[in-house]
């Protein structure tokens, strides 16, 4: 009996009729797909900037079909796409976008009653904001900066053992002569290779890119000054401007790259006193005559965007909605004006809370999710509308998209998995206009995303005491979810490694390793397939190599401890790491340093050599550590250090790794606040970059 049969037993339904739906599935996918290469055309033809709701009708839709169709996620009414449920799609299901135990709302109706109830204990006398005093604001979410990423480890497998589910971090002893398969060994811990992406970006996943002021597809580099974008050939003895593009309206912006196609990401500076973001794409397929093709803006603020192949998904948050609320005076008393307010939260339409999506070129702003697509959970989580919007990066007016009714402050992502967290001391986002309630109970909340191309389907739910600092507290290696812990009112004081994986609809926690730097805070991690190296501090800097090759007893390798810290880890191969962060210098003032580090013995290591900057300097990978470049072939990284001498200076230090010893010499490049916009751009010939505010040059090392 197969495990749909299985399901299906548990209801009073006779057989299942499993053929059936199939058959049903694949003609519905057939139809679909006859549908959209239709209106793809018509796109083309008529007005194709319109935006565009997707039907989560995807490859897997024969799947999808089943799962929601015992799930009991049919969807009420004429499709998807709009509060109305218009979406040129009559009377098809669509998959389960929520697979797991948190439940969409089943029509508009239950969830504008949803947000109702939650939202009334927020309204006081002036609109969003209870006089309880546990009601306040906080600037913004999370600020915390990457940690950086990992590239896969080259091991000679067996294609399939592998298929049987061996992971990807165990080794086999070849014989040299026949190739044959001799023996099979449990890897030990090790750290493996990392380089930029392919646009140049020092990421935190390998095969996820990630927004930055400047990418290259190694002919063409394109970076983005203010709302300036400007493109330069790189293939020549020397950089050449080739074209600048004003983006009109785009603020604060970063910038992705999929083959001819930039996608600038930012704030839309035409929005007052709301949270607007903007999203533009812009053709460069001829070099010279860029043109934006594409203009959206969302109603709401970007928390996470990320970039899979020619695929970018957003998680954005919209906070509270802008009602019509009233405050005391004029003849109105507190009381009159809290119970006014109340009454303006009971009389509001969906429309208020559903966030928007609007095309420059198109007339109205329309509902960025169908109902049917929200999920409601649990009263744990503080009101908030988080979205997570896919789209192709040539077509950002046709999106896939489903909402949270609850409020998540981190966005983790690997190659094919989204994580968000709702983790203590999160208490609400200032830019939204939005009061919550905090959330402070001790535990942080995790919601597990499978992701396909510009969908993504909640797949799993959990719960681990303690706070997550930041989305680089996060990994996610062979099945298995890695976070690092810090502590809270529910935990001792001290980090802990806890590792989760899915038991059906639940994340569950299946190893954990405590107290890892007592009394100490933790300043970064660096997370490897079998190993993850974690630093704390109080007033030395101890450095742990922790074993996760048994993700159900995580253990402590080694520790090692000396002066200062490192707030950035990368590893120079598999028998060196370095860290960047802050130290004592020789004559006792504190500055930035890099310290090298031997880790060919795991239950030994050592700093071998430590680049002292001087007191006072800042090294900007500490928090960006997009300004940092590692180049393997030529054993050299680079960093960008901030000096105070009367001006803000910044220098470049380049390190070659001779040994054991960092050979260190140094270019000034920049000033102000220019300094933190200085990148170092490989190329896939070898040479590299030189981004400054002004210039775009390649570097003479």
């Amino acid at each position: 009996m197969t495990d749909l049969e299985e399901m299906w037993d548990d209801y009073p339904t006779g057989k299942p009729p499993v053929d059936k739906i199939l058959r049903d599935a694949r003609r519905i996918a057939m139809a679909a797909e006859a549908r959209e290469a239709a209106a793809e055309k018509k796109e083309r033809v008529e007005a194709r900037r319109r935006f565009v709701m997707k039907p989560l009708l995807t490859a897997g839709v024969a799947t999808g079909i089943v799962g929601a169709f015992l799930a009991g996620t049919l969807v009420d009414g004429d499709g998807i796409g709009g509060a109305d449920g218009d979406s040129g799609i009559d009377n098809l299901p669509t998959p389960a976008a929520f697979a797991a135990d948190l439940e969409p709302a089943k029509s508009c109706d239950d969830l504008l009653a949803a947000f109702v109830d939650r939202a009334l204990p927020l309204v006081g006398e002036e609109g969003w904001g209870s006089d309880d005093p546990e009601y306040y604001y906080r600037e913004g979410y999370d600020s915390a900066v990457p940690l950086g990423g990992i590239d896969e480890l080259d091991l000679m497998m067996d294609p399939d053992l592998m298929e049987n589910g061996y992971a990807a971090g165990e080794h086999w002893a070849l014989d040299r002569a026949s190739r044959g398969l001799l023996s099979y060994t449990k890897a030990s811990p090790e750290t493996k290779r990392q380089t930029n992406s392919d646009t140049g970006t020092n990421v935190q996943e390998a095969g996820v890119d990630e927004p930055d002021s400047v990418k290259t597809d190694g002919e063409l580099l394109v970076r983005l000054r203010d709302d300036e974008l400007i493109v330069y050939d790189v293939t020549g003895e020397q950089t050449l401007r080739e074209s600048s593009l004003d983006l009109t309206g785009l603020e604060n912006g970063e910038i992705l790259l999929a083959g001819d196609t930039v996608v600038a990401i930012g704030a839309d500076d035409t929005a007052r006193n709301r949270a607007r973001s903007r999203v533009m794409s812009v053709s460069i397929a001829d070099p010279r005559r860029p043109e934006v093709t594409d203009d959206v803006v969302y109603d709401g603020w970007i928390m996470s965007s990320r970039q899979h192949g020619d695929a970018v998904r957003l998680v954005m948050s919209s906070g509270l909605p802008t009602l019509d609320f009233v405050e005391p005076g004029d003849g109105r008393s507190s009381d009159e004006a809290l119970e006014d307010n109340r009454k303006v939260v009971r009389e509001s339409t969906i429309d208020d809370w559903l966030p928007t999506v609007r095309s420059e070129d198109g007339d109205t702003a329309e509902p960025l999710v169908d109902c049917t697509n929200v999920a409601v959970p649990s009263d744990e989580l503080p009101l908030d509308r988080v979205s997570i919007v896919g789209f192709d990066a040539s077509s950002p007016t046709e999106v896939e998209a489903i909402g949270l009714a609850g409020a998540t402050n981190i966005a983790y992502e690997s190659v094919d998995k989204l994580y968000l967290a709702a983790t203590p001391s999160y208490l609400g986002c200032f830019d939204c206009f939005a009061r919550t309630l905090p959330h402070d109970d001790g535990n942080t909340y995790l919601f597990e995303f499978d992701l396909d191309g510009t969908s993504a389907t909640h797949v799993a739910s959990g719960e681990i005491e303690g706070a997550i600092a930041d989305r680089w507290a996060m990994d996610a290696a062979g099945g298995t979810l890695r976070v690092a812990v810090s502590p809270t009112a529910e935990t001792g004081d001290f980090t802990s490694i806890v590792t989760l994986e899915s038991q059906r609809q639940d994340l569950v926690e299946v190893g954990r390793l405590d107290e890892i730097g007592v009394n100490e805070d933790m300043k970064s991690v660096r997370w490897f397939d079998d190993l993850a190296f974690v630093v704390t501090y109080r007033r030395v800097d101890p450095l742990f190599a922790i074993d996760l090759s048994d993700v159900t007893a995580p253990r402590k390798i080694s520790e090692l401890k000396i002066p200062g810290f490192s707030e950035y880890l990368h590893p120079l191969g598999a028998d060196r790491l370095v860290g960047i962060g802050e130290g004592p210098g020789p004559e006792g003032r504190w500055g930035a340093q890099a310290g090298l580090f031997d880790v060919t013995d795991l239950a030994d290591v050592e700093r071998i050599d430590v680049q002292v900057y001087g007191g006072g300097s800042e090294a900007l990978a500490a928090s960006d550590p997009r300004s940092f470049t590692w180049l393997p072939s030529e054993r050299t990284m680079f960093t960008v250090v901030a000096k105070h001498n009367g001006a803000r200076e910044g220098w470049l230090s380049i390190m070659r790794l001779e040994g054991s010893e960092l050979r260190n010499t140094w270019q000034k490049v920049e000033y102000g606040a220019d300094v933190d916009e200085v990148r170092t751009v490989p190329l896939s010939d070898g040479r590299v970059v030189l981004v400054t505010g002004e210039n775009v040059e390649f570097l003479d090392y």
